[in-house]
């Protein structure tokens, strides 16, 4: 039986990039390259159904081997990796034996993974630490996550005298943009509750995320020759500038944790002429969501005032909370908290500084929970996960699996 290891490194090797100007679903369509890779896989192993549909969406079903009735359990993960940093030619480093020390990324002279910067990295001295060579993300986001469903799925096909109910799996694309779930299918998915394996560290569980929201904002400058620009020139970069000072410097990520939320500029592009930015607004209470919405609006509203409407702003709901539905099926986190507890790993209950496909979900009538897959520092080139914390990731839906067949 392969190992999770060797299916992450085997997924990691395909470049899924999603595009947030993409204008398909999926945004990117080299994503299709491991979906299609997954379904041939999943087929491999027995699972007849096995299925790839237009919109980039991987499903399949273990049927139940038991004679009394159990729910139906899914679990989900998302192939693209954020586009953050690149995902092409991804060369893994494999550190065994993990002495607690710097680890240099050979890619880049000079870069390391600093346990001054990271002392995370000293709760896993003696283990085996994968980690990106310096020139690229790792994409343990959320490939962990696609690799331990997958183990798990093989060690219950090879292994037909542990019971279980009716198993769901589901492979999202574009996760990493927000559209992970736009054409998802909860209906034809059957799952009457599932998880997302798309956590960070060893015993993350979270119920809780940000409520979302994306800002686009287009400025149209006016161009003038320097020499003769008085009273005439505006230049759209310097109003860029001029909005972001104006939303609170304690608001960015930053500066932020737990409960906080945040403004976040993701991207910035211009001349004198025009310019775009974008912004990620987040806050896990819904009230002061809308507050940093409306100041967004507000700064917007003042700068066309002072420069005569120079700003379009397209403001868009991503996600929101999902704690209001999941709280009302309060067993999918005692479960997942005892399937921890019995593979040895402390649970940490805690709300998600992000959002995952599950938040959405819950929503569409999914209740949806969120659990570690085990990597740390995703999004850029000092990501890193320790396979003993995969092969937790795995154990644990193992277990959830036996805990929804009693």
């Amino acid at each position: 039986m392969e190992k999770v290891t060797d299916k992450f490194l085997r997924y990691v090797a395909v470049e899924t990039t999603s595009d947030e100007n993409g204008t398909t679903h999926p945004s990117s369509l080299k994503e299709l390259d491991l979906s299609r890779m997954l379904v041939e896989e999943m087929k491999r192993m027995g699972i007849a159904d096995a299925s790839l549909d237009e919109n980039g969406y991987v499903m399949g079903t273990i049927p139940s081997n038991m004679d009394s009735k159990a729910p139906v359990l899914g679990f989900i993960a998302h192939v693209d990796t954020a586009p953050d940093a690149s995902g092409r030619d991804i060369k893994p480093q494999i550190i065994p034996n993990y002495d607690g020390g710097d680890i240099p990324l050979k890619g880049v002279p000079g870069l390391a993974l600093r346990v001054a910067e990271f002392p995370e990295m000293l709760d896993y001295k003696g283990q085996t630490l994968i980690t990106t060579d310096g020139t690229t993300l790792l994409g343990a986001d959320d490939k962990a996550g696609v690799a331990e469903i997958m183990t798990a799925a093989q060690y219950l096909l090879t292994h037909p005298e542990v019971k279980h109910g009716t198993i769901k799996i589901g492979f999202t694309p574009d996760e990493e943009i927000g559209c992970g779930v736009d054409f998802f299918d909860v209906q034809q998915f059957g799952a009457d509750y599932a998880y997302t394996m798309d956590g960070g560290a060893l015993g993350e569980l979270e119920y809780e995320n940000f409520n979302a929201a994306s800002a686009k904002i287009r400025i149209q400058g006016c161009n003038i020759h320097p020499g003769y620009a008085k009273g005439k020139m505006v230049n759209a970069m310097l109003v860029g500038v001029e909005l972001a000072g104006m939303l609170p410097v304690a608001q960015r990520p930053e500066y932020t944790a737990n409960y906080e939320g945040f403004f976040h500029l993701t991207g910035f592009n211009g001349t004198v002429e025009a310019a775009s930015m974008s912004y990620i607004i987040r806050d896990h209470d819904m009230e002061l969501f809308k507050q940093k919405k409306a100041l967004m609006e507000e700064v917007v509203a003042f700068l066309n005032k002072k420069y005569g409407d120079i700003i379009t702003l397209e403001l868009k709901d991503q996600y929101y909370n999902m704690r209001e539905m999941v709280e009302p099926h309060f067993h999918v986190v005692e479960k997942a908290i005892k399937a921890m507890e019995m593979a040895g790993v402390k649970p940490k209950v805690q709300p998600i500084r992000g959002g995952t496909d599950g938040a959405r979900l819950s929503f569409m009538g999914l209740p949806c929970p969120n659990i570690f897959a085990g990597g740390h520092n995703f999004h850029g080139k000092l990501e890193f996960v320790p396979v003993e914390s995969m092969e937790k990731a795995t154990q644990v839906i193992l277990n959830l699996i036996s805990l929804y067949a009693k």
